[in-house]
Formats: structure tokens, C-alpha cells, sequence
């Protein structure tokens, strides 16, 4: 299977044919589903925050984890900034899990070094986008992190 190429989310295309995403609130397709996923590991890959931000609505409502809730893509910005500057060597992989209308849901799965603690972490997390016009207009987002040696332990268990 062909990689896509990033860009906004209008004009993300194979080497060899466009990949285009549905306008308005209209349902999504599986396959327009896991393309929008590739694309977004590679833009996480390539550490490209720009392609990421622009993957979201000008009005988008984030919430990451325990982080405050987001609007805008100023916001997001600052949140991947700050993300990316401290995971070095970033892999991630998402999965799909449903899709229903234009509402998708992924668990995803990432391994990175601690640029502050240089210890290599692990994360396992499930996601909820909900899309407008081809972009990610909410982000709910809930996942765990622990050392990629250390025990896996909640602090709620």
C-alpha cells in the first residue's frame, strides 16, 4: 500500500491518486477513514506540526487527556509544540476502531524517548474525532503512558 503525502486535508493524496475526504458533516468511508490515519502517523513521524494543525477546523474543541480543554488552532498548536519537543523518536501506529457517519474512533499505540528524563516511554490510547468538511473539528482523547521497561501500574488501581 502507497504512503500518503501530507498536506491539508484537501489535497492529501497517494503517489498516484487523490485522496479526497468528505465536505460538511457528511459519513465517511472506511477506506477515507484509515487513509486520514496513515496520514496522520507520517505527519506525527515527520514531526510536521503545521500539516497536523491543518488538519483541524479554524474552531476546534480539544480535549487531550487531564490537559484543559482547547479551542482553536493556536491552542493546538502550543499543545503539539510542546508535545513534540519532548518526544524524541516519536513511532506511532493507529487503528480503527468504528466509524459512524462522520464520527471515527482509534486506538493508537506510540513509543518515544523522554527528552527531559531520556527514559523510553510507551502509550496506548483511544480517540474520538469528530469531522467537519474533511477536518478533525473535535479531539476527545484518553490514553496511558508508562516507561517501556517499567511496570505498567494505574494510580487508580
Amino acid at each position: 500500500m502507497k504512503r500518503p503525502r501530507c498536506g491539508p486535508p484537501e489535497v492529501l493524496a497517494l503517489e498516484s491518486e487523490p485522496l479526497t475526504f468528505p465536505k460538511g458533516e457528511d459519513p465517511w468511508p472506511r477506506e477515507q477513514a484509515a487513509g486520514l490515519l496513515r496520514a496522520v502517523e507520517d505527519m506525527f513521524h515527520r514531526r510536521d506540526i503545521e500539516a497536523l494543525v491543518n488538519g483541524f477546523t479554524e474552531d476546534c474543541v480539544v480535549r487531550f487527556s487531564e490537559q484543559p480543554e482547547l479551542r482553536g488552532r493556536d491552542a493546538l498548536r502550543r499543545l503539539f509544540t510542546a508535545r513534540l519537543a519532548r518526544q524524541k523518536n516519536y513511532r506511532l501506529q493507529k487503528t480503527l476502531l468504528a466509524l459512524e457517519g462522520n464520527v471515527l474512533t482509534n486506538v493508537w499505540e506510540g513509543t518515544w524517548e523522554d527528552r527531559d528524563t531520556g527514559k523510553r516511554m510507551a502509550g496506548r490510547g483511544l480517540e474520538v474525532w469528530r469531522m467537519r468538511d474533511g477536518m478533525i473539528a473535535v479531539w476527545d482523547a484518553a490514553f496511558n503512558v508508562w516507561e517501556r521497561d517499567g511496570e505498567r501500574k494505574s494510580p487508580v488501581m
